[in-house]
């Protein structure tokens, strides 16, 4: 099949514009996301603050936007709840309001807190219906769905600079036209899923309420510690990327910042578009031989990195984004097969913990390299690939 046939079959699925709202939605609940971090310097100067203080508003984000996330998943997979993605949509609304206003470090941490609980919510309750709408192609509809995400994370500090710098801190209040744009793309959604569960309850016997774990409870266990060490390994590697890139490539080629941010640019669209493929090539070749690849198959590039010229380094960067990129449709989809009737709570689980490895390893990292420099960061992390080589244990799912 041509891949114009099968970009037609993919497009013709009934509910792909679904999947494109949840894409949507993903897209500007993390553009709002990212104007916490975006707005770092503006707090700094406003009220005074310094930099562990700057660490405490991040710590608290990160304690909002992760540790809750498996608690909501686990919550609405009880009970099911059609308007979720809304009810966290105003949990960031009032977040954004009091971080355009408030003049004490408290009011700041109550407003990243809010924000952080409505990605909390979107997190694993987008995931869930992405899983439920993609059918029989979820690698595709989570792909997706996350690509999504990381459009939204790479365009808003952009949009904070075009809107925000040039005036004054209340203008975060423009991103709330984003908010109301959200809320219009969640409608679809909201009245889907509603039609979802109205038909779940009418049926007398169905897959889900009867859904059967793969493995042993043992073996569940096993599987889902062995993804936690590979997400561990990606989203350090990942963190010393996205963190620091722009530090090492002035630092070692003694390039000017604009032309680190082009740089920069390069290494997010690899990202973007190893998310994008991971999915469908997992739903045709199977969740474990993606994971196996992606994880392990970016360490020759991550090896190779520190020890190259500039132009070799774009390339190799553009490699490693987008073959470990690729790796998070496919865990986060094997999480779910392991646990067919928990999607929320096990989405939240691996969504929570990647953004808490992330946040962990980007402040210890940034120790690191004050301590012994920012190419001694690249020459230590270009082994963390090679954790993926515990994918081999990763038991086989057989689809029945």
């Amino acid at each position: 099949m041509t891949l114009t046939a099968r970009l037609k079959n993919l497009t013709a699925m009934p509910t792909f514009l679904v999947l494109v709202a949840l894409s949507a939605s993903h897209c500007l609940n993390d553009l709002l996301q990212s104007v916490i971090t975006a707005v770092y310097p503006m707090l700094k100067e406003d009220l005074g603050i310094n930099f562990a203080q700057i660490g405490l508003i991040t710590l608290v984000y990160q304690l909002a936007a992760s540790i809750f996330q498996p608690v909501v998943g686990y919550a609405f997979d009880r009970r099911p709840f059609v308007y979720s993605l809304p009810a966290g949509m105003c949990s960031t609304v009032v977040g954004i309001v009091l971080l355009a206003y408030s003049n004490t470090l408290a009011g700041v941490l109550a407003a990243v807190f809010m924000v952080g609980i409505g990605s909390a919510t979107l997190h694993p309750e987008a995931s869930r219906i992405t899983s439920l709408a993609g059918r029989g192609r979820r690698g595709f509809a989570q792909s997706v769905f996350q690509v999504g995400g990381n459009f939204g994370g790479s365009v808003g500090p952009l949009l904070v600079a075009l809107i925000v710098s040039p005036h004054n801190r209340h203008y975060v209040m423009w991103f709330l036209v984003f908010a109301f744009l959200c809320f219009l793309t969640m409608r679809p959604i909201c009245r889907w899923y509603g039609n979802y569960l109205r038909e779940l309850k009418a049926q007398v016997d169905t897959r889900e309420s009867h859904a059967h774990l793969p493995l042993s409870k043992k073996m569940t266990i096993f599987a889902i510690c062995i993804i936690m060490v590979l997400i561990f390994s990606k989203y350090i590697y990942m963190a010393s990327l996205s963190s620091y890139y722009t530090f090492y490539l002035i630092d070692k080629f003694g390039i000017s910042v604009s032309a680190s941010q082009i740089f920069l640019f390069i290494f997010v669209v690899s990202t973007a578009a190893g998310t994008l493929v991971g999915g469908p090539v997992g739903d045709r070749y199977g969740r474990k031989v993606v994971i196996w690849v992606s994880i392990l198959g970016t360490a020759p590039f991550s090896l190779l990195l520190p020890h190259v010229g500039l132009g070799l380094t774009a390339i190799l960067s553009f490699c490693a984004g987008f073959t470990l990129s690729s790796a998070f449709p496919a865990i986060l989809l094997y999480a779910q097969e392991l646990l067919p009737t928990k999607l929320g709570m096990i989405s939240g689980l691996f969504f929570g913990f990647a953004f808490g490895v992330g946040g962990i390893a980007s402040a210890v990292l940034g120790e690191f390299a004050d301590s012994y420099g920012i190419e001694a960061v690249y020459n230590f992390c270009a082994y963390m690939p090679l954790l993926g080589i515990v994918a081999a244990f990763l038991p086989d799912l057989k689809k029945k």
